[in-house]
């Protein structure tokens, strides 16, 4: 679990790099460009040159450097390969995380749920088999291999939409657009950096700490987090952002905000108060007798989810109103908070110290939020 969820971390940095971390500028120019042609083409026509150049320059750069790579995640060279696969397949990676941001902005619930359930099907199958198979190595392989190959799933459905036009994506890129882009890139970046990479140091200092077995507990207990919390991440990515995006007065932004919270917060508690009792029923469930460690974690963890989501609504109000510089220092400082507090809890409350800086990490996160937006919530 501690290795599958290294690793994890690192596609999720990779990604981003290897499609300019362009996903969000996508779904929000798809959505507030949606009635202009013109425009459309410009979204989608830089948007792939950007993200066949960067996976093209990315994907060379992990051949090149995979062993390094393998003895930076893993401690050792043995998983080279798993990272050499990585590099040939990621350019079919970035070109499906690109086509579901268009799914998204073109506010395509359907045809972005079938994709989504594709690439879950197909990355079970794998998984199933390439465990069963080859162990841990196949669980790494299976991680890199089912995104790349549900893109063709994609493409079909994409081709077959109403909308989809050829012209769409064979125009020039354009240096202009481009540069609005950045802005998002430079936003999607840091948070593609700072996120994972708090988690594998603090994976590493649980590692040195405790052992690997008990990095694994907590790697199960935030597989578990982010399952039951799907339902709402995609929520907010599929629908809440690009109707942020397409809101252009403080009035109606204030509405669609405190509806969201009135929808979503009760749903959040009641599905952490579901989880906290029977935690024990889903760790036998989900994982081996061995587990059963990680049950102390949960009541901080589900505190720590309770207050991420509540934060969360309203800081995607920076990445909708284009708060580049109030996003990126945000994400900084609570990024290195995170570690900071991991540390400090962890030399104070052992292994449930993680998920008690996890959970005050993100409440005074929520008071930031509140403070950065008062004037919008309060006026």
């Amino acid at each position: 679990m501690a290795l599958i969820g290294q690793f994890t971390n690192f596609i999720t940095v990779v990604l981003n790099f290897a499609n300019g971390a362009i996903n969000t500028g996508v779904v929000k120019y798809t959505a507030e460009y949606e009635n202009d042609d013109a425009k459309l083409r410009t979204v989608f026509s830089t948007s792939l040159r950007i993200s066949i150049y960067c996976s093209l320059f990315t994907g060379t750069l992990l051949l090149l450097t995979a062993p390094y790579c393998s003895e930076w995640i893993f401690k050792t060279g043995i998983y080279a390969n798993a990272i050499h696969t990585l590099g040939f397949t990621i350019i079919l990676y970035s070109v499906n995380s690109l086509l579901i941001s268009i799914l998204n902005g073109k506010k395509q619930i359907s045809t972005y749920t079938i994709v989504n359930t594709a690439g879950s099907v197909i990355g079970l199958l794998f998984t199933i088999i390439l465990v069963y198979r080859y162990k841990i190595y196949g669980a790494l392989y299976a991680l890199v291999l089912a995104q790349s190959i549900v893109v063709f799933i994609t493409i079909v459905l994409i081709v077959k939409s109403p909308w989809f036009k050829w012209k769409y994506f064979n125009e020039k890129l354009d240096p202009v657009f481009a540069k609005k882009l950045a802005a998002f890139s430079l936003m999607t970046i840091i948070s593609a950096i700072t996120a994972p990479l708090s988690q594998i140091f603090l994976r590493n200092i649980l590692i040195q700490k405790f052992g690997i077995n008990n990095a694994g507990y907590w790697q199960g207990m935030m597989r578990i987090s982010d399952g039951y919390l799907l339902l709402i991440t995609t929520s907010l990515g599929t629908y809440y952002l690009p109707k942020l995006s397409s809101l252009h007065t403080d009035a109606e932004i204030k509405k669609e905000v405190f509806q969201t919270y009135k929808i979503v917060m009760p749903i959040v508690l009641a599905g952490c108060l579901v989880i906290y009792f029977i935690r024990i029923f889903i760790i036998h469930l989900l994982y081996t007798p061995e587990f059963d460690a990680m049950a102390p974690l949960f009541i901080y963890q589900l505190l720590g989810d309770f207050f991420k989501i509540a934060a969360w609504l309203l800081g995607y109000l920076m990445i909708a109103k284009a708060m580049t510089k109030a996003y990126i220092i945000t994400e900084i400082i609570f990024s290195i908070g995170y570690v900071l507090l991991g540390y400090v809890c962890m030399n104070l409350f052992n292994l449930q110290g993680i998920t008690i800086a996890f959970a005050v990490n993100y409440f005074i996160y929520l008071i930031v939020m509140v403070f950065i937006f008062r004037k919008l919530l309060f006026k």
